[in-house]
């Protein structure tokens, strides 16, 4: 309800934005509206979702931990041991010697002086990007960075410069005008996804490195959706180019890999200080809860230990996207376990993965502005621990419906 008029002053009201917004519900109207579906049973590579049993293709569950004895008991551990939260930030009474501990552990397992862990992956990017880059210096982003570090951007007080999706050449363009057209003196930072969250292709880091070396560009990846996937080890992007010397800033999440909610960032130990003193987005937040944190140590645990869970994601990896492709199906360039199949319309998107949903296979549609207009997709996205039989089962029905809708032969 409006409020009520108090002055002789006429004003827009705020909310007349949400009273005019249909969007959704038109989307429900049509039966196809594709968000906030609960989960009513455990996350796996199986679920029940609104009564529906499923294969879930749509998590970010990419080593199959979140279901794990191990990792479960940890964080219930955890919790008998500390409670269930730690009741304020890092900064002051919010830091237990479990979350030292990580950050121990993290720096070690990506090969760095040092990390700091965050309350989410989001924050992260939040409080790093804007702690780090002030008044008179330089950011460059990738056009289809994650939304975080968009945001993460515009906290901050430099100024912001964009480059064509994964292209080096436009980066060094846009570098070389900002520095010789705008006589640009202040710092400079550029920062990308490893591996891009919607489209599952992986940054060109050798030039993106090549170009940053030339024009002193400290560099910071964001590697959520590479940690515990891409490199020997699981060490991210950095490792799986062999330029872990050459990233000045790596950030990541728990949320996937790791099975748990956080996120962090390695980089020397000056840059921690900095960061752990300065980013308002750890010093105003509460910190990650005991239970949390005892999860990635165990997941580490487990990553450290089975390095066959890496070489079955990226066998099933390869196996769905070969498929689909072979299919007809437009993957775009996906070089990851994420795996796009591009519908173009976002309506037909909805379409599309209603019709996965009534067969069983759980997907994300993806619509503009996260992917660019006109290029809607279902994200597919696989995990060590799927089946051949769970995959035979979601190639056969994705083919179904890809032909229902003329969208393959």
């Amino acid at each position: 309800m409006p409020p009520e008029e108090k002055t002789g002053v006429t004003c827009a009201d705020l909310f007349d934005k949400c009273y005019r917004y249909k969007i959704p519900q038109n989307v429900r109207d049509l039966g196809i509206y594709p968000y906030f579906h609960p989960v009513q049973s455990a996350p796996g590579d199986e679920v029940v979702i609104d009564g529906r049993e499923c294969i879930m293709v749509g998590s970010n569950n990419y080593l199959g931990l979140v279901n794990h004895p191990k990792v479960k008991e940890a964080a219930a551990e955890a919790a008998r041991k500390y409670g269930s939260g730690c009741t304020g930030s890092r900064f002051l009474n919010g830091t237990l010697d479990l979350h030292l501990e990580l950050e121990h552990r993290l720096a070690k397992f990506m090969k760095r002086e040092a990390a700091l862990v965050f309350s989410t992956g989001f924050q992260t990017n939040l409080g790093t990007i804007s702690s780090l880059v002030g008044k008179g210096d330089a950011l460059f982003i990738d056009r289809q960075v994650h939304a975080c570090i968009v945001d993460g951007a515009r906290l901050s007080y430099g100024k912001v410069y964009r480059f064509a999706h994964n292209n080096m050449d436009d980066f060094e363009r846009v570098v070389n005008n900002v520095i010789n057209n705008n006589n640009h003196r202040g710092g400079l930072m550029v920062v990308v996804d490893g591996v891009f969250s919607m489209e599952g292709d992986i940054v060109d880091l050798p030039r993106l490195v090549e170009v940053a070396q030339r024009y002193g560009i400290r560099v910071m990846v964001d590697d959520a959706h590479s940690v515990g996937v891409l490199g020997e080890t699981g060490a991210g992007t950095a490792e799986h180019f062999g330029l872990i010397d050459k990233v000045d800033i790596t950030m990541g999440t728990f949320s996937k890999s790791f099975a748990s909610l956080g996120g962090f960032i390695v980089a020397e130990a000056a840059v921690i200080e900095w960061v752990k003193h300065t980013a308002r987005a750890l010093i105003f937040s509460a910190s990650i809860p005991p239970a949390n944190a005892a999860s990635v140590l165990a997941c580490l645990d487990i990553i450290e230990s089975e390095p066959e869970r890496r070489e079955n994601l990226w066998k099933n990896a390869r196996r769905m996207r070969r498929e689909l492709a072979d299919l007809g199906f437009d993957v775009g360039r996906t070089e990851t376990p994420i795996v796009p199949i591009v519908i173009g319309d976002d309506l037909e998107a909805f379409v599309f993965w209603k019709a996965l949903f009534d067969r069983g296979v759980f997907t994300n549609p993806v619509v503009s502005p996260a992917v660019p207009p006109g290029r809607a997709m279902i994200r597919t996205s696989y995990t060590a621990t799927h089946t051949d039989e769970q995959l035979d089962r979601v190639v056969e029905i994705v083919a179904e419906v890809g032909r229902e809708k003329g969208l393959i032969s």
